[in-house]
């Protein structure tokens, strides 16, 4: 006999958080409360959200309110990170709903008298034959949903979903058009007050000693609040917090901080440290004598989160417990976290998130929620609202990691690839809060019994990888070793940014590999095809290729070049075609993008995503870099760390290949890397110089110049 098979496992957001009702409520006003773990920062998440709950509810969008994430009541979805809600989230809301849909249906049955086969579900009206009818807010006190979900449920055929798939406008915008609080910056609670945190321009400075004569002179002030290193004010106005902090900054005396690495040698200095060495992966194959050897060493610099408004938090204690606001992305994790830090139980804290400015990764939002709530335990019951300046924000947030990228390339004497050494150095890319038994919180580092600052290290390889994600190869090379050095020492604090070390190494991947194409007179993209056997990767290939109608007759001053990776080898799919002049300065002019990402929800939310990915990524490859000398971080404003303007933003042009038959996967970090890529390839096309540092900046190719000359 056949052993029985099993049931369907249920996505892993719905195993970690079974109950029914911890997802979905109807309320009598007619609406459905759809209350997810993920939040919104900006990627249209709530919005596609929406979607999967009106699908399978069947009720219309505009019925559901999305509630934001707590840790007094929402489903515990960890972080909101990784391109994973759509995955993650999205499959759980799923399934949920659908099986809410049959709960009710079951209970229609039995009020109405017919069979639930019978019935249908429009707009939340449920009818049968005989215009029998009833509701879904008429049965909401007979249907309990406090049960965990089974596992026999079928949620609808892509055939059947009326929303999802079709682009709808996102419900977070009417909001911030006209201007309604929905920002944490613009929250404001009965009895604010303000606080300021003071901390020493150089990393890991103790505090010596504290003149507060100053400070308690400022009209306003409430409190001086210090704890070991951690000092701070809080007053009655933001501009007497200012003032405090001011008059408290000219009397604080430091000890000498850490000393920073020397920023023009990067490389050197990544390749000097003590480090954790793993093999990600290696390929086998019968060995091969190469003709020639191609070594490259590609590299990028720190990099800074740069949010236009800086971080922000909300903190009020009642007794021994205290409700935290909060842009986090992951208001668990930070609750963790605090509850180390605070010496207090978990149930005592509530984090509750609101919309912040955009983060794309670990920026300075946990940190600064425990900057509020230390302050606020000398505000006597009151809210306390910190907000960091842009100086904080540029200083003292995490930055995504400095990299060093080797590969080392064995052609044969047809230059064809028959070996292929890929080496990262790299701090690791994670340290976000939560996911060990000390805090990652920067004022934990700070208090007179201080917590060690946690060194980062990288998810797992079935987590996507950290430093080494996106750095095997999707191509079919016959051999290959892929090595991660992660760094133990970390003078310069890092943490997640926006596709960890995907753009790096698809930026490394994707430029050499140009390079073997040009050694072979063979095009550019010709050559990944022919070395590619996924077909939805070769799809996205030429879908670009064809919109952006490559390869265009050569201009003087103008160059192409491509870029393709698969985010995580395992995401969303995505080549990338940039059009760029270069005359006195790299402009990129445009840029020609596809992507597959399985069902696209929300299909302008998709290309919102993309289009945004490309952007950053722009400002990225010509602009962004942490600059520092050997004591202190001196890129702490818009001047020192330039970011793409308006008037520099290339037209983005996407193509989405709809797949709905296959699971969506996110679109967030898709574009990063190929872009990357693609630009620089372009200017090699253009200048015929090969630029392998980033950002790439006028200086850095009349060094290539003259270097080739």
């Amino acid at each position: 006999m056949n052993a029985p098979s099993s049931a369907p496992k249920p996505p892993a957001s719905l195993a970690a958080n079974p109950r029914l009702s911890s997802w979905v409520r109807f309320t009598g006003e007619g609406r459905v409360a759809i209350s997810p773990g993920k939040v919104e920062i900006g990627q249209g998440i709530v919005t596609a959200l929406a979607q999967i709950a009106a699908d399978e509810l069947d009720v219309e969008i505009g019925r559901i309110e999305m509630i934001r994430a707590s840790t007094a009541a929402s489903p515990n979805e960890g972080v909101t990170s990784g391109s994973l809600s759509i995955q993650q989230s999205g499959r759980a809301l799923r399934q949920v709903c659908a099986e809410v849909r049959q709960c009710f249906l079951a209970a229609a049955s039995e009020r109405l008298g017919v069979d639930a086969a019978s019935l249908a579900v429009r707009d939340g009206t449920i009818s049968g034959p005989g215009n029998v009818r009833t509701s879904y807010w008429e049965l909401a006190s007979e249907v309990s949903l406090d049960h965990d979900a089974s596992a026999g449920v079928t949620a609808k055929t892509a055939a059947k979903r009326a929303v999802a798939g079709h682009s709808v406008q996102r419900v977070d915008i009417p909001d911030k058009v006209f201007a309604r609080p929905r920002f944490l910056h613009d929250h404001t609670l009965p009895g604010l007050l303000h606080g300021r945190v003071l901390r020493p321009d150089m990393p890991g400075a103790k505090l010596l000693t504290l003149d507060e004569a100053a400070a308690n002179a400022v009209s306003g002030l409430i409190a001086v609040v210090r704890d070991g290193s951690f000092a701070g004010v809080v007053a009655g106005s933001e501009a007497a917090a200012e003032a405090a902090l001011k008059a408290l900054r000219r009397g604080a005396r430091w000890s000498a901080g850490e000393p920073l690495p020397d920023e023009n040698d990067l490389a050197g200095f990544l390749r000097s440290q003590p480090a954790e060495t793993t093999i990600i992966d290696t390929r086998a194959a019968a060995t091969i004598r190469p003709t020639r050897t191609l070594r490259r060493q590609y590299t990028r610099p720190y990099i800074a989160h740069a949010s236009i408004a800086p971080s922000c938090a909300l903190a009020q204690w009642d007794g021994d417990r205290v409700h935290v606001w909060t842009h986090s992305q992951g208001v668990y994790l930070l609750r963790a976290d605090l509850a180390i830090a605070l010496k207090l139980p978990a149930e005592n804290i509530v984090v509750e998130h609101m919309e912040g400015a955009g983060c794309y990764g670990h920026n300075a939002a946990d940190d600064v929620a425990l900057d509020a709530v230390l302050l606020a335990k000398a505000a006597g019951g009151h809210p306390v609202r910190v907000q960091w300046s842009r100086h904080d924000e540029m200083c003292h947030a995490p930055f995504g990691a400095a990299m060093a990228i080797e590969i080392e390339a064995d052609l044969d004497a047809e230059n064809e690839i028959v070996g292929w050494r890929h080496a990262i150095w790299s701090n690791g890319h994670a340290a976000r809060p939560g996911r060990a038994t000390q805090p990652a919180l920067l004022a934990a580092s700070e208090l007179a019994k201080p917590y060690p600052r946690m060194i980062s290290t990288n998810p797992p390889a079935a987590n996507g990888g950290g430093g080494d994600r996106n750095s095997v190869p999707l191509y079919d090379f016959p051999a290959w070793t892929i090595t991660s050095h992660r760094l133990l020492t970390m003078p310069v604090r890092t943490s997640a940014l926006r596709t960890l070390g995907a753009q790096g190494n698809v930026f490394a991947i994707e430029c050499l590999l140009d390079e073997i194409a040009a050694l072979r007179g063979e095009d550019p993209i010709a050559f990944r095809l022919r070395h590619l056997r996924d077909e939805r990767a070769k799809d996205v290939i030429r879908a670009a290729s064809r919109r952006a109608g490559w390869k265009p007759a050569r201009q003087s001053g103008i160059g192409y070049g491509v870029g393709f990776a698969r985010y995580k080898n395992t995401g969303a799919y995505c080549a990338a075609i940039a059009e760029i002049e270069g005359t006195d300065d790299i402009r990129v002019r445009r840029l020609t993008l596809a992507v597959d990402v399985g069902e696209a929800i929300n299909p302008d939310g998709v290309i919102n995503q993309i289009e945004g990915g490309a952007i950053q990524a722009t400002s990225w490859v010509l602009k962004e870099r942490v600059r520092f000398d050997r004591t202190h971080i001196t890129s702490t404003s818009w001047t020192d760390y330039p970011i793409l303007t308006f008037s520099e933003v290339p037209t983005v042009d996407v193509e989405i290949i709809q797949r709905p038959e296959i699971e969506p996967v996110g679109a967030g970090e898709a574009a990063h890397g190929p872009v990357t890529a693609a630009i620089a390839n372009a200017v090699h096309d253009c200048l015929g110089v090969r630029l392998r540092e980033l950002p790439i900046t006028r200086d850095r190719i009349i060094a290539a110049m003259e270097l080739a000359s």
